[in-house]
């Protein structure tokens, strides 16, 4: 059993054909997936997936790029997690690519998104890019390890991931750690102790090899467990299991 630990159903590509997509996750052995809200003007169409499918979670946050959304507060974040089906805070965190300029808002998001996790007391979903710096300042600042959480889409070296462990993170691979160039990537997937790792699709986004270039789904999370199973020498069973378990931990669901 595989769970994705992080996709966005309610995007064009997979929301349109959610029946399809759910057959899929069941030939490919996937049990579960966490749907991870970006704005809170599009949470109330992840919460009613989730709501309308056992097997799906959802979380509820507000994503780093979108620079137009309206100012969160923490007690607004912890009424909407409030839901049982809910079970993370995120996708938060700092991203320095695509925008630039002053991002102290993003900062300030990203501490509320923090202190809103520690007073409802669910795990964050991080997300960083070209950040990392300032990304692992907030979270010891803000005392993240109270919480924990997740890398989520992780992309950075294996000295982020060593700092991100000890604040109590877990490191999450997509389908990049599939791609033949992502080769310090794969040295981290090796890295990483077995019950710290999560896996996922990011999808609509990243299809791993040998469907790189599509449209990703969570029923192709099995390809980037089967590469982490050849990386480390072990078999894909394994990775199910420690990936399955690491899931349970974190988001106390399933």
């Amino acid at each position: 059993m595989l769970v994705d630990s992080h996709c966005h159903l309610d995007f064009p590509g997979l929301a349109e054909q959610l029946d399809t997509v759910f057959a899929k996750m069941r030939d490919n052995g996937v049990s579960h997936a966490l749907s991870v809200s970006v704005t809170l003007a599009d949470f109330p169409k992840i919460l009613a997936i989730a709501e309308s499918n056992s097997h799906i979670f959802a979380s509820v946050g507000v994503h780093p790029d979108y620079a137009d959304s309206p100012i969160v507060t923490v007690e607004e974040l912890c009424d909407l997690a409030a839901h049982p089906k809910v079970v993370a805070i995120g996708e938060t965190g700092l991203d320095y690519f695509r925008l630039k300029g002053d991002l102290g808002w993003q900062r300030d998001r990203f501490r509320t998104h923090i202190r809103a996790a520690r007073a409802c007391r669910k795990p964050l979903i991080i997300h960083t890019r070209s950040a990392a710096d300032d990304t692992l300042r907030l979270m010891r600042e803000e005392s993240a390890l109270d919480v924990g959480g997740v890398m989520h889409c992780f992309t950075e070296t294996w000295e982020v991931a060593r700092e991100a462990l000890d604040i109590g993170f877990y490191i999450s691979f997509s389908g990049i750690v599939t791609f033949k160039n992502a080769k310090s990537l794969k040295d981290v997937a090796q890295r990483v102790p077995l019950d710290r790792i999560l896996v996922e699709t990011d999808s609509p986004y990243l299809a791993p090899v040998p469907h790189r270039g599509k449209c990703n789904q969570p029923g192709f999370v099995r390809h980037v467990a089967e590469e982490i199973s050849r990386l480390r020498g072990i078999s894909i069973e394994e990775v199910s299991e420690a990936t399955t378990a690491n899931f349970q931990r974190l988001f106390k669901c399933i």
